[in-house]
């Protein structure tokens, strides 16, 4: 915690990505309303996730994030959080073979409504609006009425985000997750796919130790950690009057929380060292993950270590690299040496998502996968020849059966973008298209 934190001093501080509300009085109340609510996920647990995350920075352990880029009102059910939670189980069962390490699983799930903009309104047919921001800030439909900032709505967000916890609680130990049903639908993912011979020897491999742990007598029935995981949540703390009315004191250790999920990051647009977001998360005691673009340099990285993980804690800080898949090789070693160099304790993470997004000819938002293929190899590659952990990777992705990024084993075209382009924002990988990368990413991590 920087020296003269508070739980209000970011408001001190030059801050961006701010809406424009009409009513502070009502923006007042929401928030001493929410101040009021019981946390959503406990101190010991951020504990939990930080001392795993401190496994992957000693080259232990994988982190998988992954999830929705940004969650919707509309798309709230049952079924679409179960199917991107059970994408999830399945790669990490496959990078955790892969790569012969456990797996950390953390969901971009239960509270990622907000999203940056790189311009304050848009322009369609000659009408001026507010950018959509998010469902917690404001309504996706183009027209005046939707697309002014409502404070009620990061009510409906918390209430939204309560009820995914439980559900995701749920499935993670309740059965659900078990390794034997994880490892089946991986089987139907080999069955199925249209490149399902490539990845059936690998299916196989761990279908033959699957069989032999049962011949030793261990399943869920004798090893019940076989049948649940461990599922953390994490989002962009964008929002920040709404992380501090969720920031709690946790009586155990005297130090604040942030309770609105398990990890929180720093957006690319959000990370300047004397700016808000940057205050505000130095005073918080969760992990915290930082973005990291082409314009971050070196030093200014250190400057941001220094602020915002001063005793140097393992596990405390992510560094999510997004550059684009023709950029890592250019940016990324110079932020690795620093870091080595500093003897800074952080993880590694890959976000090939945000860097490769381009504009098809119909006018589609997209991302090629071989892109995003592409970054994630180059990430993978530097790091070996730094001689550093390749840590993580960051999705967004959905359980839907979306068309959404061009490519894949179902070879998406431009013309199969209108099909089932569902997303509020930026284009996810669909269930198919995140396995196969996850059955990729697992061949480097076995071959390093």
């Amino acid at each position: 915690m920087t020296k003269n934190w508070t739980l209000q001093s970011w408001r001190d501080f030059p801050i961006k990505q701010v809406p424009n509300y009409q009513s502070q009085e009502e923006l007042t109340s929401v928030e001493e309303r929410l101040k009021s609510f019981p946390p959503l996920v406990f101190a010991g647990e951020a504990r939990n996730l930080k001392a795993q995350l401190a496994e992957v920075c000693e080259g232990r352990a994988f982190l998988l994030q992954g999830g929705d880029c940004a969650e919707s009102f509309a798309e709230h059910h049952a079924d679409n959080i179960r199917d991107t939670f059970r994408v999830l189980l399945q790669m990490s069962i496959v990078l955790t073979f892969g790569g012969q390490l456990p797996v950390i699983k953390v969901g971009r799930m239960a509270g990622q409504f907000a999203k940056p903009r790189s311009a304050d309104t848009e322009v369609i047919d000659g009408v001026e609006l507010p950018s959509y921001r998010g469902d917690i800030i404001n309504g996706i439909d183009f027209n005046a009425a939707d697309r002014v900032p409502d404070p009620q709505r990061q009510i409906s967000a918390y209430r939204q985000a309560a009820s995914t916890l439980n559900l995701l609680r749920a499935f993670a130990k309740g059965g659900y997750a078990d390794l034997a049903e994880v490892h089946r639908w991986n089987q139907d993912f080999v069955a199925d796919g249209p490149q399902g011979a490539r990845y059936e020897e690998l299916a196989g491999q761990i279908d033959q130790a699957m069989a032999f742990m049962a011949a030793c007598g261990i399943s869920s029935a004798t090893a019940p950690q076989m049948s649940m995981v461990d599922f953390f949540t994490s989002h962009e703390a964008l929002l920040l009057g709404y992380e501090q009315a969720l920031t709690r004191l946790d009586s155990t250790s005297g130090d604040y929380y942030d309770t609105s999920a398990h990890m929180l990051w720093i957006g690319d647009r959000t990370r300047q060292p004397d700016g808000a977001h940057v205050e505000f998360l130095s005073g918080v005691k969760n992990p915290i993950g930082l973005k990291c673009g082409p314009s971050l340099a070196p030093d200014e990285l250190i400057t941001l270590l220094d602020k915002l993980n001063p005793e140097n804690e393992p596990g405390r800080i992510t560094l999510i690299a997004r550059f684009g898949h023709d950029n890592v090789e250019k940016h990324l070693p110079a932020l690795i040496q620093k870091v080595q160099a500093e003897g800074r304790k952080v993880v590694w993470s890959c976000d090939p998502m945000h860097g490769n997004t381009i504009k098809a000819s119909n006018g589609y938002k997209t991302r090629p996968v071989d892109m995003i293929l592409t970054e994630v190899q180059s990430f993978m590659a530097v790091h070996k020849a730094e001689g550093t952990h390749a840590g993580g990777i960051h999705f967004e992705m959905t359980g839907q059966n979306v068309t959404e990024c061009l490519g894949g084993a179902q070879e998406i075209s431009e013309e199969d973008l209108s099909s089932r382009y569902h997303t509020h924002c930026d284009p996810r990988l669909n269930g198919s298209q995140a396995l196969e990368l996850a059955f990729l990413i697992a061949e480097g991590l076995g071959n390093k």
